[in-house]
Formats: C-alpha cells, sequence, structure tokens
C-alpha cells in the first residue's frame, strides 16, 4: 500500500502548533505528568513513582480511593486529583484544563485507564464490544490529543506512555475486543511518533497478566495456566512496570515509536 501523498490539511507543520521536522537534542525530563486510572493497582503505583522521582502528577479515576487520596493530602502542592469518567469527553477536557492552570503545562502523559474482558466474541455483546473499544482505545486518543495541544504549544516537547498488553501481540480466548483495543493503541502509538517528529516521544508498555483487579476477570484456572507457560514463572507485578514507565518519562534513551514487552517471556 502506497503512503498517502499529501497530509491532512489541518496536520501538524513547523509554523503552527504541531511537530516540525527533526526536533534536535534530548526530550526533557517530564515536569507534570498525567496518569489515567490512577486511583489504585499499577496506576497508583505510577502516581508514586513520579512523585519519587520528583515531578508533579495529575491523575483521575472514575472514583478518588482513599490511597490516591493520601498522596494527594501528602503533596498538595504537586498534585491535582478528581473523579473522571475517561469516556466522558468534557470532562476530561476540563480536568485537563484544570490541571494544567494548578501544576502547569502538562509534558508527561500515561494512558493506563482500561476495562478488561473475559468473554468469547461470540457471546459479547454489541454494547459490550462498544463499551470496550470506547474504554480503552477511543477515549485514551481523546486524552491524548487534549492533552498533545498543550503539550507542543509554543515549541513545548513531551512524552508519552501507552499501557497496552502483551494480549495485543498473542492470542487469548476471550479477550477479542480487549485485544483489539490494545493493538490499536499500538499501531496509534507509532503513528503519533512519526507525526511528532521528535518533539513527542511516544512509546507503550505492554504488561504480561499480573494480578490487578483487571486480569482477575480472567479467573484463577486461566492465569494459572498463564503461569504454568511464564518462563519466569511467576505473573508480572506493577512494580516490573514502574521503572519501565520511569525510564520512558524521565531518562534520555531515545526510545521512540517502541512497544517494550514486560511479560516475563510469556510471548516468546
Amino acid at each position: 500500500m502506497s503512503e498517502p501523498v499529501n497530509a491532512p490539511a489541518d496536520a501538524p507543520g513547523p509554523e503552527g502548533s504541531g511537530a516540525s521536522e527533526g526536533s534536535a537534542g534530548p526530550v526533557p525530563p517530564a515536569a507534570v505528568v498525567l496518569v489515567s486510572g490512577g486511583s489504585r493497582g499499577l496506576g497508583l503505583a505510577l502516581v508514586r513513582m513520579v512523585l519519587d522521582s520528583g515531578a508533579k502528577v495529575a491523575a483521575f479515576a472514575r472514583t478518588i480511593t482513599p490511597e490516591l487520596q493520601v498522596l494527594a493530602d501528602a503533596f498538595p502542592d504537586r498534585t491535582y486529583v478528581a473523579p473522571v469518567d475517561i469516556t466522558d469527553v468534557d470532562a476530561v477536557t476540563a480536568f485537563v484544563k484544570q490541571a494544567t492552570a494548578k501544576l502547569g503545562r502538562i509534558d508527561g502523559l500515561v494512558n493506563n485507564a482500561a476495562v478488561g474482558q473475559d468473554s468469547m466474541l461470540m457471546q459479547t455483546s454489541p454494547a459490550d464490544i462498544a463499551r470496550i473499544i470506547g474504554t480503552d482505545l477511543t477515549a485514551p486518543l481523546v486524552l491524548t490529543r487534549a492533552v498533545l495541544r498543550g503539550m507542543i504549544r509554543r515549541n513545548g516537547r513531551g512524552r508519552i506512555v501507552m499501557i497496552t498488553s502483551v494480549g495485543a501481540q498473542r492470542g487469548y480466548a476471550g479477550l477479542a475486543a480487549y485485544a483489539a483495543a490494545k493493538g490499536g493503541l499500538d499501531a496509534a502509538m507509532r503513528t503519533l511518533a512519526r507525526e511528532m517528529h521528535g518533539r513527542v516521544l511516544v512509546n507503550s508498555v505492554a504488561p504480561g497478566f499480573f494480578a490487578s483487579e483487571m486480569s482477575s476477570v480472567l479467573g484463577s484456572e486461566q492465569l494459572g495456566a498463564i503461569t504454568r507457560r511464564t518462563p519466569s514463572g511467576r505473573l508480572v507485578e506493577p512494580d516490573n512496570i514502574v521503572p519501565i514507565t520511569r525510564m520512558l518519562l524521565f531518562d534520555d534513551t531515545n526510545l521512540n515509536g517502541q512497544v517494550i514487552t514486560v511479560d516475563g517471556g510469556s510471548s516468546i
């Protein structure tokens, strides 16, 4: 398939708010990071990591857990948290504006919020397919668009990390819609890395299955089978994902447009 000859009329260009060709020099470490789905599990661990790294963090989830509120109370000048449904476009847009007003320009984004799936496609209703795709693919793209508009304004630069899944790379029964959404997010990540021309580094971290609320819907039998097939002999923990995400947000790695799989070797 040939590449398009002309870019869309509103595509980012060197004179506007978009990216320019050949941005020189390393992208600075993120100073203000937005984490979606930051109230528990991996998301909460990522919020802690950002704060431990000395940066500011904005986090939202459908509900604010006591654990997230404790962090917000402990670092009132470096945090902004609010209950937001990621599929509510108006609420997401308002959150980005409010977080920017309190913390400053957002130059780091971790798309972590997601819903899981445990049903064969034939037993998954059209409404559930739409809900999974809407939450795990459409909503992260809308959030990314909202953050990018401020991130690259006035020659700004930044970093974006998509939390996807090994399910997007290998076939697992009962995950058709979820895998499609996460695979779509990986594809969008690569395209966005190309569109930003180095002004924004965009990468994915693809965890294997770990014992979070999302993977628990698979059931103990399926999780046990996955564990036995994993060369490391154990499922992935949030603590395994945190250092990789920290590297992508704060270190000078020149990684861009890549999917980093962390699954104990189950996909080899």
